[in-house]
This record gives C-alpha cells, structure tokens and sequence, in this order.
C-alpha cells in the first residue's frame, strides 16, 4: 500500500481508533525491543563459550567438548565446535542488525502517527490500557 493511501486511510480514523493503532504499534515496538535483548543475551553466553573455546583450542584443539545441537547432547572437538559456534555467532548478529533497523522504522513511523494524531492518540492509548487494568 503507498504511503499517500495509508495517509488517507489514517485520517479517517476517530480517537479511539487511533488510540487502538497507537497502542498496537507500541506493543510491537515493544516485542521487537524485547526479542532484541534475548538475542543479545544468547550472543553473550556465544562470546563467553567461543572464547573459552579459544583458550582450549590454543592447548589442545583435540579436546572434546559436548555441544546441544536440537535438544540432543553431542560430543565432538573444540576444533569442530569453535568454527559451528563462531557461524552461529555471526548469523545472530546479522539477524540482530536487521532488528534494530526495524525497530528504528517502526519507532519513525509510531513517531509520524503520534505527530498526525497528536497526543491525544497517546493519551487515550494510555487511558484505554488504565481503564482495561482496573477493570
């Protein structure tokens, strides 16, 4: 869809339903936001196991090491695992890199819908989510 008929699309929404789409968009940010530090988190435990991996692979690249590969424990070489972990490594900072771009559109695009609807789309929002809560 162009941008000029979702303009046109959003400018007829009454109050409540641009508090309904702000809030949905919010929420989205929120769970990109929140995917995002899970992905960080498992890139840390990568790090500090790769460079244990490193240390070992330094003294005795024949070592074995055990490695949970779909929920199944198998035991190989750190000279095996350290190239397998270091790909994986690099494929969750990529998948990480296209998140944080994705959460900056939709951040500018919640920024553009609170500039068109102003803050009174953000403030039903907010006393949609306070009413909903109490109840």
């Amino acid at each position: 869809m162009s941008s000029k008929k979702q303009q046109q699309q959003q400018q007829r929404l009454n109050p409540q339903e641009a508090a309904q789409q702000f809030q949905a968009r919010r929420s989205e940010l929120q769970a990109i936001a929140t995917k995002i530090g899970e992905l960080e988190s498992e890139a840390d435990e990568h790090k500090l196991v790769i460079d244990t991996l490193r240390e070992t692979q330094a003294k005795e690249p024949n070592r074995t090491c055990f490695r949970l590969i779909g929920g199944i424990l198998v035991e190989r070489t750190v000279k095996d695992v350290l190239p397998a972990l270091e790909g994986n490594m690099a494929g969750l900072r990529q998948i990480m890199d296209t998140l944080v771009k994705q959460y900056k559109e939709k951040e500018e695009e919640l920024r553009e819908f609170q500039k068109q609807y102003g803050a009174p789309a953000a403030a039903a929002a907010s006393s949609t989510s306070a009413a909903t809560a109490s109840a």
